[in-house]
């Protein structure tokens, strides 16, 4: 009987723990101020976030610091998030690697003078 007690103080302990990790469902955020003329598009990335709607306005601001006076957001993430940029054009990805994020963010700014500026993971 002292067992079958120990046994259902471990099953009710394990359950209670998958349901109280913190942060395994962090958000990320992209934003972007590619506007013309610009030596290189603005931008803001976020992580960690606990909602969309917070990463959203992370991202927004983050851009905003680093100079963007016009930043958009781009896109939201739940693992890996990029932006790659150069003078003229920028891409971002996102995906369950940064390998991915990087890859796709390059690939969409389709341009050889793209650098990866920010590559993030929660």
């Amino acid at each position: 009987m002292n067992n079958m007690i120990h046994e259902i103080i471990k099953i009710i302990t394990l359950s209670a723990s998958l349901f109280a990790a913190p942060g395994a469902w962090a958000i990320g955020a992209i934003a972007i101020d590619n506007q013309l003329g610009d030596d290189e598009p603005a931008f803001g990335v976020s992580v960690g976030e606990d909602d969309k709607e917070s990463a959203k306005k992370a991202a927004l601001k983050y851009c905003r610091q680093a100079g963007g006076e016009n930043c958009q957001f781009i896109v939201w993430f739940e693992t890996c998030g990029a932006v790659a940029v150069s003078k003229k054009y920028y891409g971002y990805g996102y995906g369950s690697t940064k390998a991915k994020a990087t890859g796709d963010a390059l690939e969409m700014c389709n341009n050889n003078n793209c650098n990866i500026v920010a590559a993030e993971c929660e």
